[in-house]
């Protein structure tokens, strides 16, 4: 039973059925007055007089009512202009599966509301059902809710938006779809109705607002139960994803060509909505004149093509942790875009056929993306939304980029060698969308640089927010005046104080549409008009698959650099191109360049600040270290007989301590000399002291010869760190006798929130000691004194290896990896081995915050 069934028993399809509907009860009414029976009762005066009252309050309210469909419907014919080709009549049966979701309050019943009240008096009558898992009585509350919601067009007034709304809400009814039997229930209902009115029928569309997975199966049922006869049209739209990868989505492609023909199918992309969108075709058409010329790789400097977002991932981590910013975006919605500025254009833009043919075409010129055309990123809060949307556990590590840089280049005459910018992410600065063509200028301005001619030339199709916040596009006036794309828009002439892309409002011709309409109800016309050039077909959808899928394939193990989102990005994200690839101007916290083997991305190799980096979880990195040193040990032995490492205190290295007294039973101890790369001014045995620390930690597990252990000479005649006392000077004298050449083979650091290393801090002051190997330091905190390796020491070192771990250093990794070469505010930026090998080591805490 429909929403309104329950105060209207017999349902009318249309406004004029309605009225049809109304007269035929007035004549039935005015027969059995006529009638004999109705005078024999004459005599019971009491129950006629009563009759007589219910009768005329019922035959008024009909009359009334009838009245105000007839009004609405003759002024909507009125209003209604004759289209071109008046459409043959007949009745269309509207089925939304999953009609009570989001997508279909959203936009879907808006849309399909749009459309009818526009196809009053055209020839069409119509029924909607919002089909869903539900039974009809949990069902029916919430489409009614949602129909209560709906909004007129703009050209409607309140009286007759009320008419058009009310009747609209009488055509829709909910109903349970679940199993083959409720699609039957489902057919038989319209040929029944249909047979009732005797209404001849046009076509039956079907929307599926449904997860792709279920696409095959609503389509089986459909061929099986639902097929209008053979004079009808049939047509489904689909949403998408349409697949994963190419594989997925060549599969989903055979299961439903199985049931529906390629005619039948219209696969949406709302995309192809948006009004600036949908004019670009139109737009290249109407200039062609002025536009050929140009529109080549010897005026084209660059194409970019655009979409920002604000938002972050939250309510979508399921979908969107399985697809990521490249399938959700680029493949689908940049790509469409990407076509429509590269193809040729169509002789007849309302050629379907035409217009899908040349979109085609386009894909056989792109070359080949590889790893290097990419740069991805991931906003440093994502991984804590999956755990939570998906209870994942805190180890749990998502590598779903959520920001993508591509550079696409085509292999044809007329593009060959312009570059393609493609780019999309969350949590970025802004909400913008748009592609840019920029073309060359060969005017060199030697003064009066603000001249329009000194200015970008450059053509810009906005699709709106921003700083312009409408959709228009816009031509630069050193470019040319373009003409209107159609009587729908209109130049706008009041300049508003703001720049576009690097020009003032004021240097642009700008025409945008005089109404705007919103994407999906666009798209609903033409699903209704059978216009398929704006929709996905089969083989566009595989050759955009087969385009991205290589690509999608590198990066499976591919690190994205986190960024903290929003205005806090700065130029983080910020990419350039090399050639033919692309890069991050600044270098990232992490590019990852190899990875393990492991399912879980354990342990990942990659470059932080220009050198080599290992990142993971705190357990697998300690494991990792160990490893790292023992090799280093074994090689260093194998190479000058013994192994020379200096150790720093702080608590990063305990795990580490531990991970080689209890598990590295083969490193080679024997061999090893451990050093100090700084020492607190306490005593040796006290709580505060490094050499304490790795005594316990360590050494006292380990059987490493007595004479091989070094301690910092901090406690001479009884006092500590007394510069009188020449312990820096001993230290650095043993160094030099024990050490060849003075250079460690391994000097492992840590690195403190502030950025000192050792015992190095912002101020400390080695000028005066720029040759000396050890020297005494202030630190700020207590105790103050500190005995360290200097820099001249640290850099001599073969390998160097910083270990940062926990969420607390979080935010000096994000510092570091914005910084190039050295920074006086981070001392850590001057170990930088003259002739050896600095490795960093993150852990996630510190990496990902």
């Amino acid at each position: 039973m429909s929403v309104a069934q329950a105060a209207f028993p017999q349902r009318p399809h249309s406004v004029e059925h309605a009225v049809a509907h109304c007269l035929r009860a007035r004549l039935v009414a005015r027969k059995r007055r006529a009638s004999p029976q109705n005078g024999a009762r004459a005599a019971d005066t009491v129950h006629t007089a009563r009759w007589k009252t219910v009768g005329f309050t019922t035959s008024m309210w009909r009359i009334t009512w009838c009245l105000l469909l007839l009004a609405a419907t003759c002024w909507q014919r009125s209003y209604t202009k004759e289209s071109e080709n008046p459409p043959s009549p007949g009745h269309v049966s509207v089925v939304i599966v999953g009609g009570t979701g989001d997508l279909a309050k959203k936009y879907l019943w808006q849309g399909f509301f749009h459309l009818y009240s526009t196809q009053i008096g055209k020839g069409y009558t119509f029924s909607f059902y919002g089909g869903g898992l539900s039974p009809d009585d949990k069902g029916t509350p919430l489409l009614f809710e949602i129909l209560k919601e709906l909004k007129c067009p703009s050209e409607l007034t309140a009286e007759r938006c009320a008419l058009v709304k009310e009747q609209f809400l009488r055509l829709s009814q909910y109903l349970q779809l679940k199993t083959v039997e409720d699609y039957e229930k489902l057919s038989q209902q319209i040929q029944q109705q249909l047979k009732q009115e005797g209404m001849v029928e046009a076509g039956r569309l079907f929307y599926m607002s449904v997860p792709a997975f279920a696409y095959a199966d609503i389509a089986a049922k459909i061929n099986s139960t639902c097929r209008p006869p053979a004079d009808a049209w049939l047509r489904v739209v689909l949403e998408k994803p349409f697949g994963h990868d190419y594989g997925s989505a060549q599969l989903l492609a055979t299961q439903l060509v199985s049931f529906l023909k390629e005619e039948e199918m219209f696969r949406i992309d709302h995309y192809l909505g948006k009004e600036v969108v949908s004019q670009i075709l139109a737009f290249r058409k109407k200039n062609n004149n002025l536009l050929e010329p140009i529109w080549n790789k010897h005026h084209i400097e660059r194409i970019e093509i655009v979409l920002k977002e604000t938002l972050n991932c939250k309510g979508r981590i399921q979908f969107y942790d399985q697809y990521g910013v490249i399938r959700d975006v680029l493949q689908n919605h940049l790509t469409e875009v990407l076509t429509l500025l590269m193809m040729s254009v169509p002789a007849n833009l309302s050629s379907s056929e035409e217009v899908l043919k040349n979109k085609l075409q386009v894909f056989s010129t792109l070359e080949h993306l590889e790893r290097k055309s990419v740069v991805t990123g991931q906003y440093q809060s994502y991984t804590e939304e999956v755990q939570e949307e998906l209870n994942k556990t805190k180890d749990y590590f998502s590598l779903t980029p959520t920001f993508a840089g591509v550079i696409i280049f085509a292999d044809n005459p007329q593009y060959d060698g312009i570059p393609i910018f493609m780019t999309s992410g969350k949590m970025l600065d802004e909400r913008v969308a748009y592609a840019r063509i920029l073309f060359k200028n060969d005017i060199f301005c030697v003064q009066d640089y603000d001249s329009i001619n000194c200015r970008p030339k450059q053509i810009v199709f906005y699709l709106g927010h921003g700083a312009l916040e409408y959709p228009a596009i816009l031509v630069s006036k050193n470019l040319f005046k373009p003409s209107l794309v159609n009587s729908g828009w209109k130049e706008v002439t009041e300049h508003k104080d703001v720049n576009v892309l690097g020009l003032p409002h004021s240097d642009y011709y700008i025409q945008t549409p005089v109404v705007p309409k919103e994407a999906y109800y666009e798209l609903i016309s033409k699903v209704f008009h059978g216009r398929k050039d704006c929709f996905i077909s089969t083989e566009n959808l595989l050759a955009s698959w087969a385009f991205w899928t290589p690509l999608l394939d590198s990066l499976v193990r591919a690190y994205p650099r986190p960024y903290p989102g929003g205005v806090a990005n700065g130029d983080l994200l910020n990419f350039q191109l090399h050639g033919r690839e692309v890069a991050f101007v600044n270098e990232a916290v992490v590019n990852v360049i190899q990875q393990g083997q492991e399912e879980n991305f354990q342990v990942m190799q990659g470059k932080y600040r220009g050198v080599d980096m290992v990142s993971a979880w705190a357990t697998e990195l300690v494991e990792r270290l160990a490893s790292d040193l023992q090799s280093a040990a074994e090689e260093a032995i194998r190479d000058d007989g013994q192994f020379h490492l200096a150790l720093s205190g702080g608590s990063s290295p305990i795990a580490l301590f531990l991970q080689l007294a209890l598990h590295q039973y083969t490193f080679p101890w024997r061999h090893t000399h451990v050093w100090l790369a700084d020492e607190r001014c306490v005593p040796p045995t006290g709580t505060g002291s490094n050499f304490r620390m790795i005594h316990d930690q360590l050494l006292q597990h380990v059987r490493i010869p007595y004479f091989n252990i070094h301690p910092m000479p901090v406690l001479l005649n009884q006092r500590l760190c007394v510069e009188e006392d020449g312990g820096a000077i001993l230290y650095e004298n043993e160094i030099n006798q024990l050490v060849n050449a003075s250079s460690f083979h391994y000097i492992l650091l840590g690195v403190g929130e502030d950025g000192h290393t050792a015992s190095l801090f912002q101020d400390s002051k080695l000028d005066e000691s720029a040759e000396r190997l050890v020297t005494l330091t202030e630190s700020p905190s207590k105790p103050h004194q500190r005995m360290s390796l200097t820099f001249t020491a640290i850099n001599k070192a073969r390998k160097v290896g910083v270990l940062a771990m926990g969420r607390r250093k979080h935010e000096l990794v994000t510092q570091l990896s914005r910084i190039k070469g050295e920074s006086a505010k981070y001392p850590v930026t001057k170990v930088q081995p003259t002739s050896g090998n600095l490795i960093w080591y993150l852990d996630y805490d510190a990496l990902l915050g």
